[in-house]
């Protein structure tokens, strides 16, 4: 199987959520049964990559997937250097919510991939909504890696996860 050119918004017609495995469970069952009616309800937006040929099914499976959507953070959950140039309202942020690759692409750099497209994403919505920073609450020590060697730091515990911040000013550089 190989992947499409572009990410989409996840369709509930066009791409099959049921064959999508990452080998976490809670990413599955999101993609699975929570995503569309995220959407549906305007709390989220998932896109999708999907396979470049439909399956038996006419539908087309989902080779990797991202979910974003607004959030805030506390001022004081950022270093002092970064806080006190802040106003001590709630922060506007983007939330990486999910970020998953199918197994049968792992070690393929569709994480890689995934994420600059998930952070192209949000430089362009940053140009008409504002926000300070990305933030990710990492699933395990791999995610965790992952995400820092792409630059994200350590924000602080967040409903026992630890969370990963990016400021949009580094964003910024990889995308000007």
């Amino acid at each position: 199987m190989s992947w499409a050119n572009e990410f989409v918004e996840l369709s509930k017609s066009r791409h099959d959520r049921n064959s999508f495995d990452c080998g976490e469970s809670e990413l599955n069952v999101f993609i699975k049964t929570q995503a569309y009616k995220h959407m549906q309800a305007g709390i989220s937006r998932t896109l999708v990559l999907p396979s470049a040929q439909p399956l038996l099914n006419q539908k087309y499976a989902i080779c990797a997937f991202y979910s974003v959507t607004p959030s805030s953070i506390s001022r004081e959950t950022l270093p002092l250097q970064l806080a006190k140039k802040l106003p001590r309202y709630p922060i506007p942020v983007f939330l990486l919510a999910q970020l998953a690759v199918h197994k049968e692409f792992h070690g393929a750099g569709l994480g890689k991939v995934s994420l600059i497209r998930a952070l192209r994403y949000l430089w362009d919505v940053n140009h008409h909504m504002k926000a300070y920073a990305i933030v990710v609450d990492y699933l395990n020590d791999s995610a965790q890696h992952f995400y820092t060697k792409f630059g994200f730091e350590v924000l602080c515990d967040h409903n026992g996860r630890t969370r990963l911040f990016l400021p949009m000013k580094t964003v910024e550089q990889l995308f000007t």
